[in-house]
């Protein structure tokens, strides 16, 4: 058996919310697992706002946070803990107002072995 990390891919995806429709910040690739061990948001304005986050999945959507405030200036990890995600998964944020938060996300992506 292959040693996993070794096929691991590790990513840190960037977004600046410049608008407040629900945007696709990941979405899992086919024949992966990923794990998001990180969601740092940050408010760069002046001005407290909230974030939203979801999880597509096929016609499904789940709420993670909804309407989670983020402080003037300030800077909030969303997760404790790992969140899994499987092939398809999408994850998609959605500021409260524009041009006022940004969201960094450390990801790790582990292909699925396609043999036995």
């Amino acid at each position: 058996m292959a040693n996993v990390l070794s096929t691991a891919r590790y990513k840190n995806v960037k977004l600046d919310l410049t608008a407040t429709n629900a945007t696709t910040l990941y979405t899992c690739p086919a024949l992966t697992v990923s794990v998001i061990e990180s969601m740092l948001v940050s408010e760069d304005s002046g001005n407290a706002d909230t974030i939203s986050v979801t999880i597509t999945n096929g016609s499904s959507v789940f709420n993670l946070y909804k309407d989670k405030a983020v402080s003037a200036k300030g800077t909030i990890e969303l997760f404790t803990r790992d969140l899994i995600l499987v092939s398809g998964d999408i994850v998609k944020v959605k500021a409260g107002t524009a041009n006022r938060l940004h969201v960094i996300t450390s990801i790790v992506e582990v292909p699925k072995s396609t043999s036995a």
